[in-house]
């Protein structure tokens, strides 16, 4: 009996009698409603195991929405199937025609929460559901200390991890294929650029040009206080991706290049990674909670700069952290079509330069 002893059995029937309608209704709902719903469950059936129930009946009627807890810790993620295709990247006057496979991206911008069990060894553990591969806490490379907080005060548990250089986004997502034998990734620009565009006509979505509009999704300069803010606390975009513009902006797996359209190969560009040389720079994307409204839309792009360490007091600079961008985040992808271990381990040796 799946309710265990939180109720009685006439008191399963009369919430199955009150709740299934309404948990058959939440089925049919959008793609970027179901992630609201689901959230909704969980507060209201909090005290029932029926809660766990509704919330994994709803998840199964919707194969576009994955639920990913990380082994043997209490965080968990959310990710939205980015159905691959066609689409025109870049302004209006300058663009390219790009062609995409289709990808699962994280719901939200990767949280303090999720990112702690990473940074701290002591919220991680032994665990795994890699096939193949056992794992050991003990042998992985962690974040160093930081010397300061560089949430800065703004906010931690339930907020995006701020402040990270990419290549420790990198290694986060090395870590969770290591943990799970599920890859991981950041998106590359292309796919950024896509998933911010998507609508379900094909057409691309409101990016930045209506001040109204821009309120409901984001938060930037002219609302946000100057302050990132908790995660999903905005409207999503068609895919249900929250946060895309604005709040932080988000690193992309691409070395910066200034004439990105003209130097990616193919027409139409088919996957295009522009792949790295150096440790800097590379390509963020979304804007921030200190960006203007210009800077808040899926064009807009913006360099890395060394600068953004200025403050590290270490020699050499920690590959880690870039204590003065905490308006930089990022989100995960993983392919639709998984890799095989021999490319995943040529991909990070690719991706990753200190």
């Amino acid at each position: 009996m799946f309710l265990g002893n939180t109720t009685s059995a006439t008191q399963n029937r009369r919430l199955f009698k009150v709740i299934l309608p309404s948990a058959r209704q939440l089925i049919t709902l959008g793609q970027n409603q179901i992630f609201i719903a689901m959230k909704m469950l969980r507060n209201i059936l909090a005290a029932s195991a029926l809660a766990v129930f509704f919330i994994h009946q709803i998840a199964a009627q919707n194969p576009s929405l994955l639920t990913l807890e990380i082994p043997g810790t209490k965080a968990s993620f959310q990710m939205a199937l980015v159905p691959g295709g066609s689409f025109q990247m870049g302004s209006e006057g300058s663009q390219r025609t790009i062609q995409l496979d289709s990808f699962w991206m994280g719901v939200t911008e990767v949280g303090y929460d999720e990112f702690i069990t990473f940074y701290h060894k002591e919220n991680d553990s032994n665990a795994t559901t890699h096939p193949s591969r056992p794992y050991s806490a003990d042998a992985i490379s962690r974040p160093t200390p930081q010397y300061i907080d560089y949430t800065y005060g703004m906010g931690k548990s339930g907020f995006p991890v701020v402040s990270m250089t990419q290549q420790a986004a990198l290694r986060y997502c090395l870590w969770l294929y290591t943990k799970t034998g599920v890859f991981y990734r950041l998106p590359t620009e292309a796919e950024w650029e896509y998933a911010c565009r998507f609508k379900f006509d094909s057409s691309t979505v409101v990016s930045g040009q209506s001040g109204d509009a821009l309120d409901d999704v984001a938060w930037f300069y002219d609302n946000s206080y100057e302050k990132y803010h908790e995660l999903a606390k905005k409207k999503p975009n068609a895919l249900g991706l929250y946060d895309m513009l604005g709040n932080v902006a988000e690193w992309t797996l691409d070395f910066y290049d200034e004439n990105y359209l003209a130097s990616i190969q193919g027409d139409p560009a088919v996957n295009p990674w522009i792949e790295p040389t150096k440790r800097h720079s590379r390509t963020v994307k979304g804007g921030s909670y200190d960006s203007n409204a210009e800077e808040c839309t899926c064009e807009y792009r913006k360099k890395s700069e060394a600068k953004w360490q200025a403050r590290d007091p270490q020699i050499p600079k920690s590959k880690w952290w870039n204590p003065d961008s905490p308006f930089v985040g990022f989100r995960v992808v993983r392919p639709a079509k998984q890799p095989t271990m021999e490319e995943v381990t040529a991909f990070f040796v690719k991706a990753i330069k200190d």
